[in-house]
């Protein structure tokens, strides 16, 4: 698994996109080769992947938005194994 560090900055490939599918309440993230349907949590951390946010920035505020729930592992979890599908990307900081 790749490491990822907390100065870089996920974003979706080309062709890649978080969706809302209000019928069935769930968020997708749709690619060319496919869909993933997401739990609420991997859902709350790719809609803070916009290649603004550092990966030390997003964990530091899904840790406020769940009453300081440590949740810097998955993140680096999620966020590794779908960059080694070719889904997201890094810019540095």
């Amino acid at each position: 698994m790749s490491s990822i560090e907390n100065h870089t900055r996920p974003r979706f490939v080309r062709g890649v996109r978080l969706q809302r599918d209000d019928i069935r309440k769930r968020h997708m993230l749709l690619f060319p080769e496919g869909a993933l349907v997401l739990n609420p949590t991997a859902a709350a951390v790719l809609e803070l992947c916009d290649g603004k946010l550092t990966v030390g920035a997003i964990v530091t505020e899904l840790e406020e938005r769940y009453q300081g729930a440590n949740v810097g592992n998955d993140v680096h979890n999620l966020l590794s194994r779908l960059a080694e599908r070719g889904l997201l990307m890094y810019e540095t900081a």
